[in-house]
């Protein structure tokens, strides 16, 4: 093999950054298991906040290669939220909301039909809201600008009275654009101060969307309030340090108090005699330099004294707060949860001022040891308000001074200039605080009293934190409010629950494949699953790198890379064997056994690798994680099939050592196969037409049974003491919730039967507000609590809303029409000849109807769900992948076959036949052993993927039917079209399938 030296550094290169990326995952996890350790009690219960405290202590403390925990938790290969439970979240910012801020509270009744009709448009229509909202108006009042709306005093210097509706519409949706930049930084702030571990926050592309997935949250009531409340804008005073000394000061003799108690009580518990003495000795020249001038003694033994309690309170002080400047404190921040606990205190807070309020800075402050300091405000709030709100915002851009620094410039309205006025003037040489949601986001100081309500903000900003400033202020001005449209909420136990099932499907198929592989190939078997094990490896390694997350869809995708991985091994080993066969030498044989199925397995690979890129670009969720793992899958497994079985390949017979590629039993399997797959086409033709039109008569009059991903409304999935019946847990709900309410057996077992059933309603499905999610799931509680002796409880829960509904239909049609083209021009560019390409489409949809059959007829029959989802997309996707997989290796034999035959009086059945079983060892061994890893897949995956592996196991089935009896013969009726005039072929005659021998 060529660049084999090449091959080795760079497989050396793969494996040591494999080997640095996965270490952090166990750094990681080794540092939670000691966290666990240290919390647990003596009664065998875990303390919490004794784990957490000790998580935090190591949080910014250099752990592993010189990486802080943080950092470590940030690259460990992290786990979705349905292995460890969560929340997944997708906010939508209410359009009609900000147009109705743009019109300056307008009563135009025209303007309200106008939105009214553009949010039912909206469920029914990909269009841009905004473009909906103007054709709805135009329609509604046809000769009225929209400037006449729009052309107000918050407006001014964008637009006026004249500007034409090209430039209100440009203006609408940069505001609606913006809008949704300030929601996205609002929430980001939000869920930073949420204190998730590895929160992932990002924005829907092409959409007003922002997606937000919380692992290991367990309070989703309190997260839908922390996303859903409008932003909160306001202007205050600032407490000085000289202004709040005394209280500090009293707040040192606390805290030394505090301290004195603490040992007595240890000394009482411990028996030990003799005050508690605290070490005053310890020189301090930094917050205690500063707090103890206005405090120094006059003289004698009185004035030591007051110094040594002077000192014992200082350094009290500065155990607790960090000095930033000579007028800002700060705290460490893995020490901000006992400040708020200090400072929470009613003792506490009767120290301060009684209109003082303790608000943090947004961000903390990095010193020059890596340590970060979070700066603390006193703020003055009378009666709890701020004198200033954002709503007199009208405007507010980044700019440049004077000096060309960068700064951002505010305009208020005429009652926020005169307040500001107020506010500015009594504050000259002090500063004020902008705050958003209680966080102080800047507090720079008045230089004089600002008269109109236009103001500068400078100081030492970059121009990207003068524009994240000015949406800060500019969301005072439109709030943007936001919408929960979908909602997954997974317990804790039932992703502690998916993980082991996951694992225990994952090893169980792994060692399947690894003994069938080796049970058919023998001693190369072996050289086989050391590639795929090398293929695993590296493709968790490269998951880490990336950052990904591994999901239960995507240890399916591991699973399933694992199975379809066997098939280049399997194209190489025919391949030898065939080289084999003709006489030539061991090292001969392997090099032309490559170059022969290079092309099989390039082409293959890259149909399954462009269905993979269509769901990652497509999926959101779930099947995001899938297509991640498919297609680093597909990548790692083409380079440990292509590179690493044949260095170990070559190395094994170097020395002249020879290798068996089948055992006694698989030898002779296939061995000169005559099966004549294509003089009965039209009887595959009519069975597979009879099941698709079945399909048909089944959609027609029972229709599908559609998740709540499509339909729209709430799901939970309730696990009960006891097996219970899901006419019971039906009859108790139906009362409670009225519409549409469908009760299925949700896998788990219990005394006698499935204790667990998913509950779907369509209950206050359009209501956004996010109280309708507490009111449905109280009214679920109140049904179950009717099945008497057999308590139920929530395990997870998920809501979509029907603008999600529809955006997922219409993104799962075109992802399939996407596919169904990205192949269809692939296989054209490939094979050169149409009938190639129309064989390839016609299995493609072939196996697309055959699967929608198979689920509407089978629903409701089945012990399990057969709904049609995000994850029967993805599954069909993969079919398709799969099936294109399998098809093109058909294909490619048969072009070989089709020019090494050129010229000669064969027909093109006979032609076609014989590449057809040339290539029947592979599709039974590809097939048979993904099929394998497919059947554990379904029976120890758990019930978060039973569908989607039901779905892809009759997918396997179907798309080894379509390639050998579907896509192949259409391919025969193309070319015998094609062809018949062509007198180097003979048109298709019954004559019996014959071996071609290849040179």
């Amino acid at each position: 093999m060529q660049n084999r030296v090449g091959i080795l550094i760079l497989t050396g290169v793969i494996t040591l950054l494999c080997v640095y990326y996965l270490s952090f995952t166990f750094v990681s996890n080794s540092i939670k298991q000691d966290a666990t350790n240290y919390a647990t009690l003596a009664n065998g219960n875990v303390d919490l906040d004794r784990k957490q405290h000790y998580m935090d202590s190591l949080w910014k403390e250099p752990v592993y290669l010189g990486n802080t925990l943080e950092e470590v938790t940030t690259r460990e290969l992290g786990l979705g939220l349905d292995l460890q439970g969560g929340m997944h979240v997708v906010l939508e910012v209410s359009p009609a909301e900000i147009l109705r801020g743009l019109a300056g509270g307008t009563r135009d009744p025209k303007f309200e039909q106008a939105l009214k009709k553009a949010a039912e448009d909206q469920k029914a229509s990909q269009s841009k809201f905004v473009d909906l909202f103007i054709s709805a108006y135009k329609d509604i009042a046809p000769n009225t600008k929209l400037a006449t709306i729009f052309a107000n005093s918050g407006n001014r210097g964008k637009i006026n009275f004249q500007s034409s509706d090209a430039e209100v519409r440009k203006m609408i949706n940069e505001e609606v654009d913006g809008s949704l930049s300030r929601a996205f930084q609002i929430i980001q702030a939000r869920v930073d101060k949420f204190g998730v571990a590895n929160p992932n926050i990002q924005r829907l592309p092409g959409s007003g969307r922002i997606l937000i997935e919380l692992p290991g949250v367990d309070n989703p009531e309190r997260v839908r309030r922390l996303l859903s409340g409008a932003a909160k804008l306001e202007f205050a005073e600032v407490y000085t340090l000289n202004d709040v000394a005394g209280g500090l000061d009293q707040l040192g003799a606390y805290l030394v108090q505090m301290e004195a108690e603490r040992k007595q009580a240890a000394a009482q518990k411990t028996g030990t005699t003799g005050a508690a003495t605290t070490d005053t000795t310890k020189k301090d020249n930094s917050l205690a330099a500063q707090l103890a001038q206005k405090n120094q003694p006059a003289k004698g033994d009185t004035a030591k004294a007051d110094t040594s309690a002077t000192a014992a309170q200082n350094a009290a002080l500065t155990s607790l707060f960090v000095p930033i400047s000579q007028n800002q404190l700060g705290v460490y921040l893995k020490d901000t949860a006992r400040a708020n606990e200090i400072l929470g205190r009613p003792a506490v807070k009767t120290l301060f001022p009684v209109d003082a309020v303790l608000l943090w800075d947004r961000k903390p402050i990095v010193t020059n040891d890596n340590k970060e300091i979070l700066p603390l405000y006193f703020i003055r709030k009378p009666a709890g308000r701020a004198p200033l709100e954002g709503d007199v915002i009208v405007d507010a851009t980044n700019d440049y001074d004077d000096r060309g620094r960068p700064e951002v410039t505010m305009r208020m309205n005429a009652e926020g200039a005169r307040k500001w006025r107020t506010l500015t003037a009594a504050n000259i040489n002090r500063p004020v605080a902008i705050i958003l949601d209680n966080l102080v986001y800047t507090a720079p100081t008045v230089q004089n009293e600002i008269p109109n309500g236009s103001s500068s903000i400078s100081g030492n900003f970059t121009v990207e934190e003068t524009k994240d400033m000015a949406n800060i202020l500019k969301a005072g001005k439109l709030p943007a409010p936001t919408n929960i449209v979908e909602e997954a909420v997974v317990g804790a136990t039932l992703g502690s629950e998916a993980v082991s099932a996951g694992v225990v499907s994952s090893l169980i198929g792994l060692v399947i494949v690894l003994v069938f592989v080796v049970v058919y190939y023998g001693r190369a078997g072996f050289i086989a699953d050391l590639a795929l094990f090398v293929n695993l490896f590296f493709l968790l390694g490269i998951m880490a790198s990336l950052g990904a997350v591994l999901t239960m869809p995507g240890i399916a995708g591991i699973v399933l890379t694992i199975g379809m991985a066997v098939d280049a091994n399997v194209l190489i080993f025919e391949r030898i064997k065939e080289e084999l066969a003709l006489g030539k030498p061991f090292k001969q044989a392997i090099a032309d056994g490559f170059t022969n199925a290079y092309s099989s397995i390039i082409d293959s690979n890259v149909t399954t690798l462009l269905t993979g890129v269509i769901l990652f670009i497509f999926g959101t969720g779930l099947i995001l994680g899938f297509a991640t793992t498919l297609v680093i899958g597909i990548l790692t497994s083409l380079f440990a099939a292509i590179f690493i079985t044949r260095i170990i390949l070559e190395q094994y017979v170097k020395n002249g050592r020879t290798l068996a590629f089948g055992t006694n039993w698989s030898k002779n399997l296939f061995k000169d196969s005559a099966f004549d797959f294509v003089s009965r086409r039209k009887l595959y033709y009519t069975i597979s037409s009879t099941i698709i039109a079945l399909g048909i008569i089944s959609v027609i009059f029972k229709g599908f049974g559609l998740g709540v991903d499509f339909k729209g409304g709430r799901s939970y999935v309730v696990r009960f003491e006891k097996s219970v019946s899901t006419d019971d847990v039906r009859n108790a709900l139906e009362n409670e919730l009225p519409g549409s309410l469908e009760v299925k057996t949700y896998g788990g077992t219990g005394v006698g039967g499935a204790s667990q059933v998913r509950v779907t309603t369509s209950y206050l499905a359009d209501d956004i507000n996010p109280e309708s999610d507490k009111e449905t799931e109280k009214k679920l509680l109140a049904g179950l609590a009717k099945i008497q002796g057999n308590k139920g409880s929530v395990e997870s829960s998920q809501k979509v809303g029907p603008a999600i509904a529809n955006d997922l239909i219409y993104s799962a049609m075109w992802s399939i029409l996407l596919a169904v083209a990205v192949v269809f021009g692939y296989i054209l560019i490939r094979f050169k000849k149409l009938a190639f390409g129309y064989g390839a489409v016609v299995a493609l949809f072939h196996d697309v109807l055959i699967i929608l059959a198979i689920f509407s007829i089978g629903n409701g029959f089945l012990p399990f769900s057969l709904d049609i989802d995000q994850a029967f997309i993805g599954a069909l996707l993969t079919i398709m992948g799969y099936s294109m997989n399998d098809t093109v290796v058909v294909f490619d034999r048969v072009r070989e076959y089709l020019r090494d035959t050129k010229g000669r009086k064969e027909s093109i059945a006979v032609i076609i036949n014989n590449a057809l079983n040339s290539t029947l060892s592979r599709t039974a061994v590809t097939g048979l052993s993904t099929m394998l890893v497919l059947i554990v897949l379904f029976f120890f995956g758990g019930e978060t993927i039973r569908g989607f592996s039901f779905a892809m196991l009759i997918g396997v089935i179907v798309g080894t039917y379509s390639s050998l009896f579907v896509a192949t013969p259409i391919v025969v009726d193309a070319l015998n079209r094609d062809q018949l005039n062509d007198t180097s072929v003979t048109p298709e005659t019954p004559a019996k399938t014959t071996k071609t021998a290849r040179a």
